[in-house]
């Protein structure tokens, strides 16, 4: 790409976060909705490295479904992406009683006691529901949330997106620009009162641990599990996906659930390594549950199965939004939403 076309590239890029932190906050909430809605049903039609790799990671974990069934789930997992969107957009702008009434939490009361005692913990989350509204309820209701954001080009794009996470109270530990960020992370969790909440189930180093996701063989970020093994921090795994919600209640006809495991220990003795090895296989057992039974909820629109990692790699999609990501030196997972992706 040549100098001007990047310029211009950026420009479009700054001016679509603009008219997304302004007019799709000003909009009414049912026709904000079905914006992306329409931009989803396009994305479907229109195909593309982001659809087709939805569609693939989808056949695996749901390989009972016929094509048209397949079709069928793209479509809802493209709406239910769209919908990540759309939140992220007017999540500033909505007040903490509807942040409230958009979430329901269960198996949260570990995390509720590290909480009334000051301590910090580490959360392994995968590319699931609306991340930036859970960490924006959990500010509200448990504890304010540390993650680690990608440096994304243009720089007031990024700085823009830094701004969003902090106006929610979330911790942003920068990729790149400063220190190293799992130093970052350390001293979070040594200085307890907060949630460090890592999305790890797609692996961008060649440090990653090799894990079985609903019978197939995936890399998986071990951040996480070395955080808290290196820390003391408890970790758990939490689910998080979208769910239809009662009229009036939820946001745009859903709600986001968040079912938190319990505090996973090492079943193994060893070395780091091994041990951590275990806690990933873990967090992967806690989330393939919502993988199988909430597949729409899944916005996995990058790759993440070992055999498709050893296929030539293809340019990836573009995508307006990028969420938490983590340190390939350390092992620190991703969490840029993938594909077409936020």
């Amino acid at each position: 790409m040549t100098g001007l076309a990047r310029r211009a590239t950026d420009t479009v890029s700054v001016l679509g976060f603009r008219l997304g932190w302004s007019a799709v906050r000003a909009l009414p909430e049912r026709a904000a909705y079905a914006l992306f809605d329409r931009v989803a049903d396009i994305a479907v039609r229109r195909g593309g490295t982001g659809v087709e790799r939805l569609r693939s990671n989808y056949r695996k974990v749901r390989p009972e479904l016929d094509e048209r069934e397949l079709d069928s789930l793209v479509h809802q997992g493209m709406r239910s992406y769209m919908r990540y969107y759309c939140e992220a957009f007017r999540l500033p702008s909505l007040s903490r009683a509807q942040i409230d009434a958009a979430v329901v939490a269960s198996g949260d009361e570990e995390v509720r006691e590290l909480c009334a005692r000051g301590e910090a913990g580490v959360v392994f989350v995968g590319h699931l529901g609306n991340f930036d509204l859970g960490a924006a309820w959990s500010a509200g209701n448990l504890m304010p949330v540390t993650t680690v954001a990608e440096r994304l080009k243009p720089e007031e794009v990024y700085q823009r997106f830094v701004a969003f996470r902090r106006s929610i109270d979330m911790d942003i530990i920068p990729l790149t620009g400063g220190a190293d960020p799992f130093h970052g992370l350390l001293a979070a969790a040594r200085a307890g009162g907060r949630l460090i909440a890592l999305a790890a189930d797609r692996d961008l180093t060649q440090g990653g641990v090799e894990v079985d996701l609903l019978g197939h063989r995936a890399r998986m970020a071990k951040g996480p599990a070395v955080l808290s093994l290196m820390t003391g921090a408890p970790l758990y795994a939490a689910r998080i996906w979208y769910e239809p919600a009662r009229r009036g209640e939820g946001l745009g006809g859903y709600r986001t659930r968040i079912e938190f495991s319990g505090r996973l220990v090492p079943r193994v003795e060893g070395t780091t390594a091994v041990r951590a090895a275990d806690l990933v296989q873990q967090c992967a057992d806690h989330i393939a549950v919502t993988i199988r039974e909430h597949t729409s909820s899944w916005h996995m629109l990058q790759r993440v199965f070992v055999d498709d990692l050893d296929a030539p790699a293809s340019p990836a999609a573009s995508a307006p939004i990028a969420s938490a990501s983590a340190s390939a030196a350390s092992g620190v997972p991703s969490a840029r939403r993938p594909g077409a992706t936020p």
